[in-house]
């Protein structure tokens, strides 16, 4: 991966946050930046095609109790 420099303006608390953080972490701070960078840009992606999710016909409506029963039986079935 090829960087480049560039120049940005930031929030002096960020900025602040972001030396406290690389200091006790041991990182860069360029590093929290290209990572903070990073995850803008994902951000920004589109899809020019409709994703395919399928919908689910459960019959009538889900409360919010058959959820809670439903994650619960998940879990105690993964132990």
């Amino acid at each position: 991966m090829a960087l480049k420099k560039t120049t940005v303006m930031v929030d002096e608390e960020d900025l602040a946050l972001i030396k406290a953080a690389a200091a006790r972490e041991g990182r860069s701070e360029s590093e929290y930046f290209r990572e903070a960078f990073h995850l803008a840009a994902l951000r920004t992606q589109r899809w020019d095609e409709d994703w395919d999710i399928p919908r689910l016909d459960f019959g009538g409506p889900v409360t919010a109790e058959e959820i809670d029963r439903a994650v619960s039986d998940g879990v105690a079935d993964a132990e």
